[in-house]
């Protein structure tokens, strides 16, 4: 690719052959699919199939998955970095210093991104998965401005992609921030791989994750039956299966609506009364309308059953406490998390109880900003308890979980960062 994957990840296609209920496979699917490039998945039972598709006699004794690049160049067992790297998305900061830094690439981080970049900043956006954030997990999209036929999440993330490589920025893919400090005005991150980020302002968008069941066999069966999110890429592979979607949200209605179309059944778990209160009333009533959809409420998840993957569930009545078995090979979470903010505990940033970023008056007491502010003017909106650093999108204290309030988020940070970095020339 040009730099970093200046044209669409689209024109890239790739074969991936693996087993059924492969963790790795499902992770690297869910990668491609949220990157929106154009791939099949060929599924690998026997030593006839492995011949047939792969040239290669014995299916025991491959490394699997196996990815095949668009050069033809075989992958064995890649991990998601590797493959990234091979498809030329794995770059490395230009710069040594930027005026900007960006953490999360989800709606307000390519947002921010792409205002800041094209207003003439310096700026790099860091993003520890894949492009999009939770939205870009969405199959569907309906009430987003401007998109009257709606839109999937991973396919509007990819154009704002576009459209802040167009501008200039940096976006540096899988890379993870261990720690941050803040000296002479500039923010210091360590990443996992040991490289640093300097900028002298940032805005963190790292959203939050989507809440574990705290049940006992949960990392057993990660990906092999069990998966947080949406799971829009394992969609066709719920054909004639009962499949089961935990929450009540938003993002749970549409991971509902989405398998419904192939599923045979699908199992909403509400654990109160009914779906949230703020679930849209265009997904509440495509719910309704859809025969193969029921919603379960009272009702919670209290044991995952099987042997190399995922087969039944233990469902609780939480009115009465009872409890009853049964049989699905799909289950996926979808209900509120924590906040991406481990990162800020060693630093002078204000969290609330829960982890989120207080910003700008919700600094103040009694109209005084915390003993921790050093500046003589007060905390700009957006602002964090440390000068230059701002916080945008579900990450933020008080804000609105809707992809439209993460999008202005992301654009009021480049106006506030503009008056900083003008203040600290």
């Amino acid at each position: 690719m040009k730099n970093e994957a200046s044209t669409s990840h689209a024109d890239r296609h790739v074969r991936l052959f693996g087993r059924e209920n492969s963790a790795l496979a499902y992770e690297i699917r869910d990668f491609l699919r949220r990157s929106v490039v154009d791939f099949d998945w060929i599924e690998l039972q026997s030593n006839a199939d492995c011949q047939r598709e792969l040239g290669l006699p014995v299916l025991d004794e491959i490394r699997m998955p196996v990815v095949v690049l668009p050069d033809g160049e075989r992958l064995f067992e890649p991990s998601v970095r590797e493959l990234a790297h091979k498809l030329g998305w794995i770059t490395q900061p230009r710069l040594k210093e930027y005026e900007l830094s960006i953490y999360g690439a989800g709606p307000a981080g390519l947002s921010a991104a792409v205002y800041a970049a094209s207003e003439g900043i310096q700026t790099v956006l860091i993003e520890r998965s894949a492009i999009g954030g939770q939205a870009g997990t969405s199959s569907l999209i309906e009430n987003y401005m401007g998109y009257p036929e709606g839109i999937s999440g991973a396919e509007l993330a990819e154009r704002a992609r576009q459209q802040a490589v167009k501008f200039g920025v940096d976006i540096l893919l899988l890379r993870e921030g261990i720690k941050a400090e803040f000296v002479n005005n500039r923010i210091r991150a360590v990443m996992a791989d040991g490289t640093q980020m300097v900028a002298r302002a940032n805005i963190c968008a790292t959203g939050v994750e989507y809440a574990k069941l705290d049940l006992a066999e949960e990392d057993r069966f990660l990906r092999k039956g069990l998966y947080y999110g949406a799971g829009a890429s394992e969609a066709q592979m719920c054909k004639g299966e009962h499949v089961f979607v935990v929450g009540g949200g938003n993002s749970a209605g549409q991971a509902v609506v989405h398998f419904a179309k192939y599923a045979k059944r699908v199992t909403m778990l509400v654990r109160g009364h009914g779906p949230k209160a703020s679930m849209s009333k265009y997904l509440s009533e495509r719910l309704a309308s859809l025969s193969n959809v029921e919603i379960q409420v009272n009702a919670s998840v209290q044991s995952l059953i099987g042997e190399d993957c995922l087969r039944q569930i233990t469902l609780q009545d939480n009115r009465d406490e009872s409890q009853q078995t049964v049989d699905t090979r799909k289950l996926f979470v979808c209900i509120g998390g924590k906040p991406n903010t481990e990162w800020a505990k060693d630093t002078p940033i204000i969290r609330d109880d829960q982890g989120y970023l207080i910003t700008g008056p919700d600094l103040l007491n009694d109209g005084k900003a915390p003993e921790c502010w050093p500046l003589s003017r007060m905390p700009y909106f957006l602002e964090t308890s440390v000068p230059g650093s701002f916080a945008a999108g579900d990450v933020r204290h008080g804000s609105v979980k809707r992809l439209a309030s993460a999008v202005g988020d992301g654009a009021m940070c480049v106006t506030f960062t503009h008056r900083y970095l003008r203040e600290t020339m």
